[in-house]
Parts: structure tokens; C-alpha cells; sequence
């Protein structure tokens, strides 16, 4: 039996951790069956288990793994007669500068434009944590950080001009079908989804369509998750 144990909100089926969203996809992908569990943030003692204060965490059986990467790693190595996440090791390779891109990149400018939706969502037992953890790691008040939406929505659509430039010339991100380096990048999407109200895309955005695709995949695993509309 595979646990993974994800990131909640005040609403337990809310679940807005971009790296567990990665897993869960990943997950479904591999055509793996998976009970669910909602881990928050002060809740450190129920994953200590796997030696990480963090999310996701997998449990296969009796044994456990922590971080994203290495969950996905684990999952293809585990299971190779499931279909591939990777499609070969060039690929798994190539998929780590999309990892490294979306965690310098795109999650930093995100987080200007959600950190103050995500204090809004998250557990009362969790919210002075969150917001204290979170302003000594920007250095600032959550408000401040946040301020000027309108402008931090405008830069982050233009950082996703290479994702643009390359879903207007194939289907997915990983070619003809989706695979890592696609969830890598809808994980973070779904975390605003999950979160938020805010509008990242236009309609006609390459990345807009593909993301409709990515919320239809796996019977719809994801745009049933509890949300705002896109």
C-alpha cells in the first residue's frame, strides 16, 4: 500500500503543495493506487517517521521517501514496468533544469502573488507559524510583499515566455505526452489554483491550453481538486 502524505489546508481536501501536487501526478501516471493523508505545516512529528518536516512524503509498505525528485526518482526505479516519468535517462537529466528553472524561477515570483492567499487558506493552528516562517524568510511583512498584484502578475507571465514558446510548437513540455518535467510545472500552477482567485493566464496563452490539458489528464485528477476557477 503507497501513503502519500500532502500539504492541507484549513479545508482538509484542499491540497496546494506544488511538490506533492508533482507526486500525485506522478502517481497516476505510473498507474499507482495511493491512500491520501492531510499533513499541515505544524504537524511535524506525523512525517517524522521519514526523516523530513516537510511534504510530500511517500510511504510503499515499510519503506519511506521524502522530496520530490527523489520520490520521483524512486517511483520509476521501483515500478519500470509502469509506464516511464522520464522516458530515459537523458531525459531525466534534461527534466532537472526544468525542476531547477521552476524552483529559482517561477515558484519565487508566484510566491509575491500568493503568499497572502495561502495564509488565508491554511489551518488556524498553522497560521501564526506560516506567517512568521514566511516573513523572516523574505526578510518583510507578508502585505508588503505582496503589494502591486496587478505588476508581479504582469512579470510572471512574461517569464513564461520559453514554456510559451515551446507549447506553441508540441502538445507537452516532455513532447508528445506528458511526463516529469510537465508536472514539475503544472504543480505550481495547481498550487495557485488551489490557493487563489488571481488570473495568471489569458485564454489564448500556448500555456493556458496546455494547462487545460494537464487539469483533464487521469480522468480529471486534478481540476476536481478543491480550487478557484481558471
Amino acid at each position: 500500500m503507497i501513503t502519500l502524505f500532502e500539504l492541507a489546508g484549513a479545508d482538509p481536501e484542499r491540497r496546494f503543495s506544488p511538490y506533492c501536487w508533482r507526486i500525485r501526478m506522478a502517481l497516476c501516471h505510473k498507474g499507482l493506487q495511493f491512500d491520501s493523508v492531510a499533513w499541515r505545516f505544524t504537524e511535524k512529528e506525523k512525517i517524522s517517521f521519514a526523516g523530513s518536516d516537510k511534504v510530500p512524503v511517500l510511504k510503499d509498505g515499510a519503506f519511506a521517501v521524502h522530496d520530490s525528485p527523489v520520490i520521483a526518482a524512486y517511483l520509476e526505479e521501483t515500478y519500470p514496468d509502469r509506464p516511464s516519468l522520464f522516458g530515459g535517462t537523458t531525459a531525466q537529466a534534461v527534466a532537472r533544469f526544468v525542476m531547477d528553472w521552476n524552483e529559482m524561477v517561477m515558484n519565487p515570483s508566484l510566491f509575491r502573488i500568493l503568499a497572502l492567499d495561502i495564509g488565508a487558506h491554511v489551518a488556524p493552528e498553522d497560521k501564526d507559524y506560516y506567517t512568521r516562517s514566511r516573513e523572516a524568510r523574505i526578510g518583510m511583512k507578508l502585505e508588503e510583499f505582496c503589494a502591486d498584484r496587478d505588476s508581479r502578475i504582469d512579470a510572471f507571465r512574461s517569464l513564461l515566455a520559453p514554456l510559451r514558446r515551446t507549447l506553441a510548437n508540441q502538445p507537452f513540455l516532455s513532447g508528445e505526452d506528458p511526463a516529469w518535467a510537465d508536472y514539475v510545472i503544472f504543480g505550481s500552477f495547481q498550487w495557485a489554483r488551489c490557493v487563489s482567485p488571481a488570473k495568471l493566464l489569458e485564454a489564448d496563452d500556448p500555456v493556458y491550453l496546455w494547462r487545460e490539458k494537464m487539469l483533464d489528464l487521469f480522468d480529471g485528477e486534478a481540476r476536481k481538486a478543491v480550487g478557484y476557477p481558471v
